[in-house]
């Protein structure tokens, strides 16, 4: 073979390799990741032509992952038992959450939303709720979660994560997007992209309606519920903080600091220099895996912060009195969970919202506690 046919066949396998290149990355859920990592760009089996028609668009399917089961369901709440199987035609968003986690709190608005405009379309949501903390294993927890949030789509309780483990899933919130075939077209880790994951969801609905050669007409506008909050991460520099010793991903500021499933009377002296984004603790406490609980009659949680809101996940009894910058909170700053007369009143296992600025900033909390028994999990920020 002379160079110059060399050379031509050299560029020819180049030109092909590049084709099945572009071939592959478009078509295959594993390579095709958004930027952030987070989520896996949504490859469309139709597109819209300038003039309204739908013409489809052949892809291979086989470089899809099929969606793992729904697995070791300890129950269901809003619907009887179902299974994927049970639902293969229908486009389903599997939703990842668990009840006290404010980052799931706030998407439940756009998926409230979404389950009423398209339901009728052939779009199934399908909550699994998978606990991080012991006590959102309880079925009355969840289930008084679901009314408070309005909740009309299935809730499967995930209790001991097998369905979490099927889908090796990490993350609270997570949401997969699966077609009618029963493929895992999309997902994305975390809040945000809303919009992005709305026109996924249509067209899913709309690639359904063409497989079963159904005349309906999916609604391509773009939800925004008035319950949604707007929260700016890059203006939070404080990051999720939890009590329990296995969860713990910092010190206490405390020089007794974490000490494994015993009562440790913490003390700090008044001018003690505190350190932004660490708990510090007074009163006796009882350090346990997930929690911290109050032995003492009174006690006092300090933390240097820089975010708009704050919340605790807290359960047991008792009473909260809450401070900010060494003064009473202005009533302007109060979070929804605190009374009329300034005060936390612990009456169930969940997420108080205790604070709410109006803008970023850095402030101290000080939460003064009255009441042996009054448990507390993590400082969570928006």
């Amino acid at each position: 073979m002379n160079r110059d046919n060399l050379s031509a066949l050299i560029v020819g396998v180049g030109v092909v390799a590049l084709i099945v290149g572009f071939g592959v990355y478009f078509n295959s859920p594993e390579l095709n990741n958004g930027a952030s990592g987070q989520q896996k760009s949504f490859v469309p089996a139709t597109i819209v032509e300038d003039n309204g028609t739908i013409t489809r668009v052949q892809i291979d399917k086989s470089q899809f992952k099929l969606a793992p089961e729904l697995t070791d369901v300890n129950g269901y709440i809003n619907s009887e038992p179902i299974t994927l199987a049970d639902l293969r035609g229908k486009v389903v968003l599997v939703d990842f959450w668990t009840y006290s986690c404010i980052n799931c709190i706030r998407t439940i608005p756009y998926l409230n939303a979404w389950h009423e405009k398209y339901a009728d379309n052939g779009l199934v949501i399908v909550g699994v709720h998978t606990p991080e903390f012991e006590f959102e294993k309880d079925y009355n927890n969840v289930k008084a979660a679901v009314e408070k949030f309005d909740i009309k789509y299935p809730v499967a309780q995930d209790n001991e994560k097998g369905t979490w483990e099927a889908y090796e899933n990490r993350y609270w919130p997570r949401k997969y997007l699966i077609d009618n075939e029963g493929y895992v077209r999309y997902d994305h880790i975390g809040e945000g992209a809303y919009a992005e994951t709305e026109k996924v969801i249509q067209s899913l609905l709309t690639e359904r309606t063409e497989h079963i050669d159904a005349n309906v007409t999916i609604d391509q506008s773009i939800s925004n519920p008035e319950s949604s909050q707007s929260v700016n991460f890059d203006r939070i520099n404080t990051p999720e903080l939890y009590f329990g010793y296995e969860y713990s991903r910092a010190p206490l500021g405390n020089s007794e600091g974490y000490q494994p499933d015993q009562v440790v009377n913490y003390t700090f002296p008044d001018d003690t220099k505190i350190v932004p984004n660490r708990i510090y603790l007074a009163g006796e406490w009882k350090n346990n895996a997930d929690h911290m609980e109050l032995q003492s009659e009174v006690g006092r949680i300090v933390l240097s912060y820089s975010a708009k809101a704050v919340n605790i996940v807290a359960g047991g009894k008792g009473e909260l009195h809450i401070l900010e910058d060494s003064s009473p909170i202005d009533h302007n700053s109060t979070g929804m969970d605190i009374s009329e007369d300034g005060t936390v009143k612990i009456d169930g296992q969940r997420l108080y919202n205790v604070v709410e600025h109006e803008g970023y900033g850095n402030h101290q909390i000080t939460i003064e506690v009255a009441g042996r028994g009054f448990q507390i999990y993590t400082f969570t920020f928006g």
